[in-house]
């Protein structure tokens, strides 16, 4: 399997390499091992569990500025909010760096922090992200936008954040097409009538989170496709579209996370992008 993880050195984040921009728009993760996230004396506080609502599986800091899944009085949800504010800023200059053409076009998502121990949680096959996955969202169709993500790890105790990261997203297309349910127009419709899905599901939506679920309900392909293990270290930050990159997040504690959408007609490569890609297997355009 051809390396899925490429690792910018030092200092190089600035230099606008197209061979990374490429990588990254080809669902390649660039791993900036020297890109830390510092939290305050202040904002020490805040790495415990114990800030995160336990309804919630994560804390998230909203592009209305609104906190949600945060525990605490009122100074430690105001530390939260700013401290994920602070993360935000840092991320969108790191893109901006290493991605220029992106910063007048990405759509800003949610910051999320996560506290908890991955490992210990207890979920079902379908949403249990140690599975070897592409992201899909069953109620949230995106009719083909990427979702771009900046993941930095904060654990405070030197435990790496552990990924299994896969084959290339036309290599996992074409090993799950053959066996996906077609799409019907009239269940998307109902759907939508329903409120199940935000907006009318189109194909392309449907076939992602069809290939979302093959994945990790097949035990044999967890097991046996072409992966490997890699384990982030405190202080470093990585960059991937986890619509197109084949991952798991197999244990860690203690880690933040922004996501952006970007249109696929504004990546430096639109050919590279699983819409693209879907839509040449199928052979009709998708959405």
């Amino acid at each position: 399997m051809e390396q899925q993880i490429v690792e910018i050195p030092a200092g190089q984040e600035g230099a606008r390499n197209a061979e990374w921009i490429a990588a990254l728009e080809a669902g390649k993760v660039l791993y900036l091992p020297h890109v830390p996230f510092v939290f305050t004396e202040a904002e020490k506080k805040l790495l415990t569990p114990d800030v995160r609502d336990p309804k919630s599986r994560n804390i998230s800091f909203g592009a209305d500025n609104r906190l949600k899944g945060g525990a605490g009085d009122a100074a430690t949800l105001a530390l939260l909010a700013a401290m994920m504010e602070r993360y935000r800023t840092q991320a969108e200059a790191l893109l901006a760096t290493l991605a220029p053409n992106y910063k007048a076009v990405l759509e800003r998502g949610a910051i999320s922090y996560r506290p908890s121990v991955v490992e210990n949680r207890v979920q079902s096959w379908r949403a249990d992200d140690k599975r070897m996955h592409v992201d899909a969202f069953p109620s949230r169709p995106n009719h083909g936008q990427r979702l771009l993500r900046v993941f930095s790890n904060v654990n405070p105790a030197g435990v790496p954040r552990v990924w299994r990261v896969g084959q290339p997203f036309e290599d996992v297309a074409r090993h799950f097409l053959p066996r996906l349910k077609p799409y019907a127009a009239w269940q998307a419709k109902v759907m939508q009538a329903l409120g199940i899905t935000k907006s009318l599901r189109s194909e392309y939506d449907h076939l992602m989170l069809q290939l979302h679920d093959a994945m990790k309900s097949d035990e044999d392909y967890q097991k046996n496709a072409p992966q490997v293990t890699f384990g982030f270290p405190p202080g470093s930050t990585w960059v991937v579209f986890s619509d197109q990159a084949s991952h798991a997040a197999m244990s860690g504690q203690f880690m933040m996370e922004h996501t952006l959408q970007l249109a696929p007609s504004k990546q430096y490569h639109p050919e590279a992008s699983p819409l693209a890609i879907l839509t040449r297997l199928q052979g009709h355009a998708l959405v």
